[in-house]
This record gives C-alpha cells, structure tokens and sequence, in this order.
C-alpha cells in the first residue's frame, strides 16, 4: 500500500475544484491522509469559514471509518445501528454528505472532505475529486 502523497492531494483538490467551479458553488476541500492527518485544504474565494472545520472533520470521518459520510448518516438516524455516533470523537464525525474515503487498489488510503453547498453539492465535488486518485 502506497501512502498518499501530497502530490496526490493536490490533484484530487484541483479536480474537486473544476467540478465545484462547474457547479457555481465555492467549497472547502480537505484531503487528509491514512492516519487521518490533514495533508492539505482549500477554501475555495467565497467559500463559507463555517464549512473549513466541516470539510476537514468529513475527511477524518471518511477515513476513521471507511465509508461515505452520507452512508454513515444514513446509518446514523432514530433507530438506526449508528445513532448518536456524532457524537463520539469529540464531536468530529461529520454524518452528513460530502465525505469520501480515498482509496488506491482497492485499498483506503486517505479521506476527502467537501463542505459549502447541498448535501447533493458537497457529495459530486467530494466524488469527482476522489475519481482523480
């Protein structure tokens, strides 16, 4: 398993950029790496100061545990198997769309985070950034 770079955060940062531009919606982009570090962020000119905490709690959330953030939220509702884990983690994990775990032969390598828009809009930028790994 080869470790993300930030070479690679970079490309999946610009990719996530154009889809965010094609859209018309600036976002904070987050990509952190295998250990749930923060390898790099944007905030794209116009992008809400609120959502820079949001995209980078999504991308930990997606990688600590490996699956899209609308999923785990999806879970994560009354009388579902994950209700109240946002509240675990010091209130880190992000149960809303927009968190996708990176992954590289198959195997999960890292984490991106969108956050600006709708669930809808956070969720294609979060896609098309990881579509460039």
């Amino acid at each position: 398993m080869s470790a993300l770079t930030l070479a690679d955060a970079r490309t999946i940062i610009a990719a996530a950029e154009k889809r965010a531009d094609e859209i018309g919606q600036p976002m904070n982009i987050a990509v952190v790496d295998g250990g749930g570090n923060l390898i790099a962020h944007v905030r794209q000119d116009g992008a809400w100061i609120g959502s820079i905490d949001i995209s980078i709690s999504k991308a930990w959330t997606a990688r600590a545990f490996d699956i899209q953030t609308k999923d785990l939220g999806d879970n994560a509702q009354p009388t579902q198997q994950f209700f109240g884990i946002h509240t675990t983690n010091g209130g880190k994990v992000a149960i809303f769309a927009g968190g996708v775990p990176l992954l590289r032969d198959g195997v999960v390598v890292g984490g991106l985070g969108v956050s600006g828009g709708s669930g809808e809009q956070d969720q294609t930028v979060a896609e098309a950034g990881a579509g460039a790994l």
